[in-house]
């Protein structure tokens, strides 16, 4: 445990459809930091790395679409529709809270990404 319990929610086309365990996560950041320059990478400040997928071992916490439709075998209703796969027009947002002092969540921001038709030659 390294003392980040931090909440992630995974939305597709505004429906929550995952929220991975970052508190499991085998590194911490200080770690991944070191594994990353104790290798040759350049860091300097300002700079942004990522953990990666975060999975825990519940459906509901699957990080990744391949993940949560396992593979595409298992489709996952969202918005009164049964789907595999992201397709064009969907958005994924990525929200992340955690516990503030006072014991109220504070809001890590969010990312969001749409996906769009692909573009003719």
């Amino acid at each position: 445990d390294h003392g980040l319990d931090i909440d992630l929610a995974v939305s597709w086309n505004g429906q929550v459809v995952s929220r991975p365990p970052y508190a499991r996560m085998y590194w911490s950041p200080a770690q991944m930091l070191a594994h990353l320059t104790a290798n040759g990478a350049s860091i300097r400040p300002g700079d942004l790395y990522a953990s990666g997928t975060i999975s825990g071992p519940e459906p509901t916490q699957r990080g990744s679409f391949v993940e949560l439709s396992w593979g595409g075998r298992e489709p996952i209703s969202v918005v009164e529709e049964s789907r595999t796969f992201l397709a064009d027009g969907d958005e994924v947002t990525i929200t992340a809270t955690a516990l503030g002092t006072a014991g109220r969540p504070i809001g890590l921001g969010e990312v969001s990404g749409r996906i769009l038709p692909a573009r003719q030659a």
